[in-house]
């Protein structure tokens, strides 16, 4: 039996691309091999501690065996085009009867770096203090679980946990949302290219470590129990790169994103040695991928799948 999720929606002005470097140029209107197969958009609302905000979800759903497929989240980079990072997937998606879900986190609804990389945990996430914390239901990290809800409820799913792979600046929210939320129910965790890293460092302040943010009250085990993965391009590691964090502090972790993704690799391996804690991470290379998402994802579904 097929299952749907109505709700589908046309906008024209959100299947647009802001552009930018954190998301590449991708087929927004694929070719759909399976003419059962249900591809669309739907509204979620989302429950703030002030007021609610409607979400636009995009998904692709294979024909087949829906009750037991896995799910997986596909975040979008710093152009917020979700419904391009979700048709990018698609061909995998088909290949191995993968629920594709990717919410759009809006500039409008998740303004700035604050608002979605940094999870609107603070309302300056450079300059976290207890008195700008905000509310955890305000928390861009805490959509996932109650999505991944209203997924199985309107398909009948009856998968238990979730996946998750980010690009970019979806990388960026992966790797935090995994330390922010060690409770949510993902099971594997790949961050692909990401800019910049919040590295599991007490000494360090957020959002470049965890002092002065709640993840220090997480348990580490917690996280680097995780089966997590950074994905990494041999040649992405161009330090001239178009919205490339670049300071001080951040250059500590590298001047590229290759250089920082092993940076956050090697620098959390010594960390759980010195805590005697289990490592579950893992760092993969992309041999002669740049910054590209389309080169990077047919190795992130064979390690995820």
């Amino acid at each position: 039996m097929r299952y749907y999720l109505f709700f589908v929606i046309i906008l024209g002005s959100l299947l647009s691309s802001c552009g930018g470097e954190d998301d590449p140029v991708i087929d927004n209107n694929p070719d759909i091999e399976e003419e059962s197969a249900d591809t669309g958009a739907f509204v979620f609302e989302v429950n703030g501690s002030d007021a609610n905000l409607n979400m636009t979800v995009y998904y692709h759903i294979p024909e087949g065996d829906v009750e037991n497929m896995p799910v997986l989240f596909v975040l979008h980079g710093n152009g917020r085009n979700a419904t391009g990072i979700r048709n990018a997937w698609i061909k995998e998606a088909n290949a191995k009867d993968i629920i594709l879900v990717a919410p759009e986190f809006s500039d409008g609804d998740f303004p700035g770096g604050d608002g979605y990389i940094l999870g609107n945990v603070f309302e300056d996430g450079d300059n976290p203090s207890p008195e700008t914390l905000n509310p955890e239901e305000d928390w861009a990290f805490s959509v996932l679980e109650p999505l991944f809800d209203e997924i199985k409820s309107k398909t009948g799913n009856l998968s238990s946990t979730y996946n998750i792979f980010g690009f970019s600046a979806g990388a960026q929210f992966a790797h935090r949302f995994m330390m922010f939320k060690p409770n949510a129910r993902f099971d594997k965790v790949l961050a692909s290219a990401a800019g910049w890293y919040t590295v599991p460092d007490m000494s360090i302040s957020f959002p470049y470590g965890i002092d002065k943010c709640p993840i220090k009250e997480v348990s580490p085990s917690s996280y680097f129990s995780t089966d997590f993965t950074l994905q990494i391009g041999t040649l992405d590691n161009d330090p001239n790169a178009g919205a490339l964090r670049r300071n001080a502090v951040v250059d500590q972790q590298g001047d590229n994103r290759y250089d920082r993704a092993f940076h956050m690799f090697n620098t959390s391996k010594i960390i759980t040695e010195e805590l005697s804690l289990n490592f579950n991470w893992s760092i993969i290379e992309t041999q002669g991928n740049d910054h590209d998402l389309g080169g990077s994802i047919p190795q992130a579904s064979d390690l995820l799948y």
